[in-house]
């Protein structure tokens, strides 16, 4: 076969390959001609939006070359250490002496290799902090992780919890209060923030510091460092209230409507959100016939039976009960 030969078989190609890519450079579906060409969620193929043809398949694979199929298996046989993260003084870039007194075959170390290692993981403590500055946010970062494992927030909360912290560290509103003070109101805004809001009093419950500290630290904090927090929605205490009383989702959805209703009315307005939800939960409750006690309802909420009460008759005439 000659080169002119060759030239002509290879020019039908050449066409069909521009014509898939469109006419602004773009490529478009070998089938249908669209250009909603969207990429497989592992990345190796393009794949037509509208028809479904696979327009180009890579064969490279990014992933590791074993396979796991249990969480302690990836573990064990990933070569990468942990992502960094903001709820530890030095993000997690720190190498870690293991507890356990055995060797890499798992044989028992002798007493003075025993002995040694016990030196060895304190001098490791020491050096990991160089300054007053890092021995305070150690402190404060583990008081942030002790409290929001008593609370049950995601990891999410205590990583914007650490950054808010780190925040006021290094903007020097520290001085001239406690550190766990500042910890604890950096954790209640953060859990506002992430929309997972905890009352106050479940907060002091968890921390070494009073209610009012934790108050007047945390209008600073927000102040000085423009959060720009929103007001809590009612509505998102009530699945956990409706959860620890034990009530149905009827309830719960009875509860939201009624929220719903009077809060377009303007009773909202200078309310405590946990005693307002605390109110509809109980309005719900006898509306649907799962009658629970103010006593009860007062309980879960962390607010008193005066508060439900008169939130409750407010709730009922706005809506018409």
């Amino acid at each position: 076969m000659d080169y002119s030969t060759r030239q002509r078989e290879r020019a039908p190609e050449s066409e069909a390959g521009e014509q898939s890519k469109g006419t602004e450079g773009e490529r478009v579906c070998d089938e249908c001609e669209s250009g909603r060409l969207v990429k497989s969620d592992d990345g190796r193929e393009l794949v037509c939006d509208e028809c479904g043809l696979i327009v180009e398949e890579t064969n490279i694979d990014p992933g590791p070359e074993w396979r796991a199929f249990n969480h302690s298996e990836r573990q064990s046989k990933s070569r990468v250490g942990a992502p960094t993260t903001q709820t530890m003084h030095d993000k997690g870039l720190t190498t870690q002496i293991d507890w356990k007194n055995k060797d890499a075959y798992g044989r028992s170390l002798s007493s003075e290799k025993r002995s040694q290692m016990h030196r060895l993981r304190k001098w490791q403590e020491r050096i990991r902090t160089k300054d007053a500055g890092e021995r305070n946010l150690q402190f404060a970062l583990s008081e942030i992780d002790r409290m929001a494992s008593a609370l049950g927030v995601p990891q999410s909360v205590r990583e914007v919890a650490s950054v808010i912290y780190r925040r006021a560290l290094s903007e020097d509103l520290i001085r001239g209060r406690s550190i766990e003070g500042v910890a604890t109101s950096a954790l209640y805004a953060a859990c506002r923030k992430e929309g997972i809001p905890r009352s106050l009093e479940e907060i002091t419950e968890v921390s070494r510091v009073e209610r009012k500290e934790i108050g007047r630290t945390y209008r600073y904090i927000s102040q000085s460092l423009s959060l720009e927090m929103e007001p809590v929605d009612p509505k998102k205490y009530v699945p956990r209230f409706c959860s620890e009383l034990e009530l149905s989702e009827e309830v719960e959805a009875k509860a939201n409507e009624i929220i719903n209703v009077t809060t377009e009315k303007g009773l909202l307005s200078g309310k405590s959100p946990t005693g307002y939800a605390a109110a509809a939960i109980y309005a719900a409750s006898l509306l649907c016939n799962e009658k629970k006690t103010q006593r009860e309802v007062a309980d879960v909420a962390q607010v008193t039976e005066v508060t439900i009460r008169n939130r409750y008759q407010e709730q009922i005439e706005a809506m018409g009960i």
